[in-house]
C-alpha cells in the first residue's frame, strides 16, 4: 500500500527566507533580465538561485526582499553575465558581472539543439550511412562537456563533443547501441558542428538491451502484496517546507546546482547542522580509447542537478505513506518549469533501536527502530542517482547515495578484449569508472561555532604500561588550520573525525560533539599529471574543512565547465591557511565509488549504494533513545502466531 497523505497541496507559497524559489519568483526575476537593454533576442539562462546569504541576513517573518542570483548568456553578443535581482513588488537587477561566456553549464535545450544539429549534418551523416545507419531520427547524440580536453583551435569558443547511440526503432534503448568511433565537435553558441572525428567503423551490437517488464521472459512469479501501513498516519508534522519529527526540526530546500538540501537541522533543539547537501558530483572514465578519453564530467556544475530531478511516483519510487514536495527550476529557454513529486518524505521501519535480555529472569527490552528518510533522485544522460537523507531517533544522521540505470557503453570489435572495463554485451564493452560525490556540511554542533578534530586507535607503545600487548589508545589530533584537514580515511586505525562544539560540554568535561565517517571510499587512480587528476584536485582527499565564507560554495568550484585544470575549488581556498579553531565550520567530505563493470549490471544496474554518517558522540550524555516507547505486539498471521517476547510484560 501506497499513500498520498499531503499536509498541503503543493509546495507553498513563499512565508520563509530560505524556502526555494517559486515559479512566480522565478518568472519575476527573468522578466526584470529580459527587459535590461543589455541583453538581445538571443538570450540564455543557466539556473535561478536564491542568494542564501542575504536571506541569513534578514530577520525572520521581515518581508525582507529576497535575492535571486541568474546565470545569463547572450548567444548573439557572446557574453555571459551574472545578475542579482531584488524580488521587490517591482522586480529590480541591482547588479551585473561579467563572466566568460563559454563557462556557464549546459542546459537541457541546448543539449537537444545540439543534437538536432548533428542529425542536420552532411559529414555526421555520411559518418553514420558508412555504419549503415540511414534514418538519422533515431540517432541519440548526448551533448558531454570538453572537461579539460580543449583544442588550441576552438579554445575561444563554447563547445561541446557528442556521445552517439543508435536505436532501431523508437522504444529501442539505445545506450545499448553505441556508435564508435564517431565524435562530433559542436560550438553550442552558434550550434555549427565544427567537425566530425572518425575513429574507424566498429561492428554495432545487433543485441538489444531493453528492460521493460517481460523484454528478457515472462515475468518472475509467486511475489505476494507488501504492505506498509500507518492507520493513524505519519508521525511527522509540516508546515510549508519546515518538518517536525521525534525530536527533529529541519527545513526542505531545492537549489538549481544541488537540487535538494536540507537546513537549520536541530534535535530536541540543540542545532546539529546549518546546511546538508550533495555540492558535486565527479564522474572520470578511465579508458584511453577514442570514444571515450574524454569523458569526465562535472554533473551538476557542468548540468545542474535541479533540471535532472525527477517526479516520482507513488508505489514506485515511494512506497508507504508519502509526503511530496514539489519544486520549480529555471530552463534554459527562461521558462519556470515545476517539477512535481520532486522530493519524497516517509517514515520507514530499521530494524532494532536497541535491545536486550536479561536470562538470569528470562524478561527483555527491545525497541525497534524507525526512521525518517528525505529522497529525492536525479538522471544524468544514462546514470540516475538517488540521495537519501535519514534520520534517527537516536540523533544520527546519513546519506546515503543510490546508483543505477545504464552503465556507459563503447563498441568494441568481435573478440577484441576489454583491457580498461568488461564486456557486457555483443559488440559492447563498459569502462572502469569512479564516481565522486562532493558533500557540504555547514556545521552547528550546539552553536555556530565549532572544532575539527581526528580520531584514531593506537597501540600502547610504552611496554610498561602494556604487559599483555592489548592496550589501545583513543588518539585524539585537533586539526586547527585549512591545511591540517585536508584529510584521507583509514579504516586501519578506525580514522573519523569529531565536529566538536566551541562552547557547549557534556557532564565528562568533553565537547559536545558529532562524529564523521565515511566507510567506503575510494582513492583516485589517474596519473597526476593527467586532465582528471588536475581537473578535480577535491578527489584527492576524503574530507576538507574550511571556515564559511559566502562565496566559497561548490567544493568544484563556481564554473567548471572550460575551466583551467584545477583553477578553483576547495583546494584552492585550503591554502589561505585559516583557523578553523571555534570557526563557522564547513565540511566537505568526498564520497568515492570505483565502479568495476560486470555482466550482471547489464542492461540495467541493480542499485550501488554508497555514503557516510554523522552521529553524536559525547553530545548527549546517555543514550538518547531511552524514551522510545515499546514497541505494539504483532498480531501476527495464520503461519506466525503473536508474539510476546518485545517487552517484559
Amino acid at each position: 500500500m501506497s499513500i498520498y497523505a499531503p499536509t498541503q497541496a503543493s509546495a507553498p507559497a513563499t512565508t520563509y527566507r530560505l524556502d526555494p524559489l517559486s515559479p512566480a519568483e522565478i518568472e519575476s526575476a527573468v522578466a526584470a533580465v529580459r527587459a535590461d537593454a543589455r541583453v538581445g533576442d538571443r538570450v540564455r539562462f543557466w539556473g535561478a538561485t536564491l542568494d542564501e546569504s542575504h536571506a541569513r541576513r534578514a530577520p525572520d517573518d521581515s518581508g525582507h526582499a529576497r535575492k535571486v542570483g541568474l546565470v545569463v548568456m547572450d548567444y548573439g553578443a557572446a557574453k555571459a553575465w551574472e545578475v542579482d535581482v531584488l524580488l521587490k513588488d517591482v522586480p529590480v537587477c541591482v547588479d551585473w558581472r561579467s563572466i566568460d561566456s563559454r563557462r556557464p553549464g549546459i542546459t537541457s535545450e541546448e543539449a537537444r539543439a545540439a543534437a538536432a544539429a548533428c542529425r542536420s549534418d552532411p559529414a555526421f551523416k555520411a559518418a553514420l550511412a558508412k555504419r549503415g545507419i540511414h534514418d538519422v531520427s533515431l540517432v541519440m547524440v548526448d551533448a558531454e562537456s570538453m572537461g579539460g580536453f580543449e583544442t588550441e583551435r576552438y579554445k575561444d569558443r563554447r563547445v561541446t563533443w557528442g556521445t552517439v547511440w543508435h536505436r532501431v526503432n523508437e522504444g529501442d534503448n539505445g545506450y545499448a547501441r553505441p556508435v564508435q568511433g564517431v565524435v562530433p565537435i559542436i560550438d553550442m553558441e552558434t550550434m555549427e558542428i565544427l567537425e566530425v572525428e572518425d575513429h574507424g567503423v566498429v561492428p554495432m551490437s545487433d543485441e538489444h538491451g531493453n528492460f521493460e517488464s517481460g523484454a528478457w521472459g515472462p515475468d518472475r512469479s509467486g511475489l505476494a502484496p507488501l504492505e506498509v501501513v500507518q492507520p493513524e498516519g505519519t508521525s511527522f508534522d509540516v508546515d510549508g517546507w519546515k518538518v517536525s519529527w521525534q525530536g527533529w526540526e529541519f527545513r526542505v530546500g531545492f537549489t538549481h546546482r544541488e537540487g535538494l538540501v536540507l537546513y537549520d537541522l536541530t534535535f530536541f533543539g540543540r542545532s546539529i547542522l546549518k546546511r546538508a547537501a550533495c555540492n558535486e558530483m565527479y564522474v572520470p572514465y578511465l579508458d584511453s580509447n577514442a570514444t571515450q578519453y574524454r569523458k569526465n564530467f562535472f554533473d551538476w556544475g557542468e548540468y545542474g542537478a535541479g533540471p535532472l530531478t525527477n517526479s516520482l511516483a507513488l508505489g514506485c519510487d515511494c512506497l508507504g505513506v508519502i509526503h511530496y514536495f514539489d519544486v520549480a527550476v529555471l530552463g534554459g529557454d527562461g521558462s519556470a518549469r515545476e517539477i512535481p513529486q520532486a522530493i519524497c518524505m516517509h517514515e520507514e521501519d530499521n530494524s532494532i533501536l536497541w535491545k536486550h535480555m536479561d536470562l538470569r529472569r528470562d524478561v527483555g527490552e527491545v525497541r525497534r527502530a524507525r526512521k525518517l528518510i528525505i529522497s529525492n533522485f536525479q538522471t544524468v544522460a544514462n546514470y540516475d542517482y538517488g540521495f537519501y537523507w535519514s534520520l534517527h531517533q537516536d540523533g544520527k544522521i546519513e546519506l546515503e547515495v543510490k546508483l543505477t540505470g545504464i552503465m556507459s557503453a563503447s563498441g568494441i570489435e568481435d573478440g577484441e578484449s576489454a583491457p580498461y572495463g568488461r564486456v557486457v554485451s555483443k559488440n559492447v564493452q563498459t569502462p572502469n569508472h569512479q564516481h565522486y560525490f562532493g558533500i557540504r556540511l555547514d556545521a552547528a554542533v550546539d552553536g555556530a561555532l565549532n572544532r575539527l578534530v581526528e580520531e584514531h586507535a593506537e597501540t600502547e607503545s610504552d611496554p610498561e604500561l602494556d604487559p599483555y600487548g592489548n592496550a589501545v589508545r583513543t588518539v585524539r589530533v585537533p586539526l586547527t588550520r585549512e591545511v591540517d584537514a585536508a584529510q584521507k580515511t583509514n579504516p586501519s586505525t578506525g580514522r573519523h573525525w569529531r565536529v566538536e562544539s566551541a562552547d557547549a560540554k557534556n557532564r565528562y568535561g568533553e565537547p559536545t560533539a558529532y562524529r564523521l565517517t565515511l566507510p567506503n571510499t575510494t582513492s583516485s587512480f589517474c596519473k597526476p599529471d593527467s586532465v582528471m587528476a588536475r581537473r578535480a584536485p577535491f578527489i584527492h582527499n576524503h574530507l576538507w574543512a574550511t571556515p564559511y565564507e559566502p562565496k566559497e560554495q561548490f567544493i568544484g568550484g563556481q564554473y567548471p565547465n572550460h575551466a583551467e585544470p584545477g583553477e578553483d575549488g576547495v583546494h584552492v581556498w585550503q591554502q589561505q591557511n585559516r583557523s578553523i579553531d571555534g570557526a563557522e565550520l564547513v565540511l566537505w567530505p568526498v564520497l568515492g565509488t570505483f565502479h568495476f563493470p560486470k555482466p550482471e549490471q547489464w542492461p540495467v544496474m541493480p542499485v550501488d549504494h554508497i555514503g557516510f554518517v554523522f552521529e553524536p558522540d559525547g553530545f548527549f550524555d546517555r543514550n538518547p533513545a531511552l524514551d522510545i516507547p515499546k514497541p505494539q505486539k504483532s498480531q501476527g498471521s495464520p503461519a506466525t502466531p503473536a508474539s510476546g517476547c518485545c517487552s517484559s510484560e
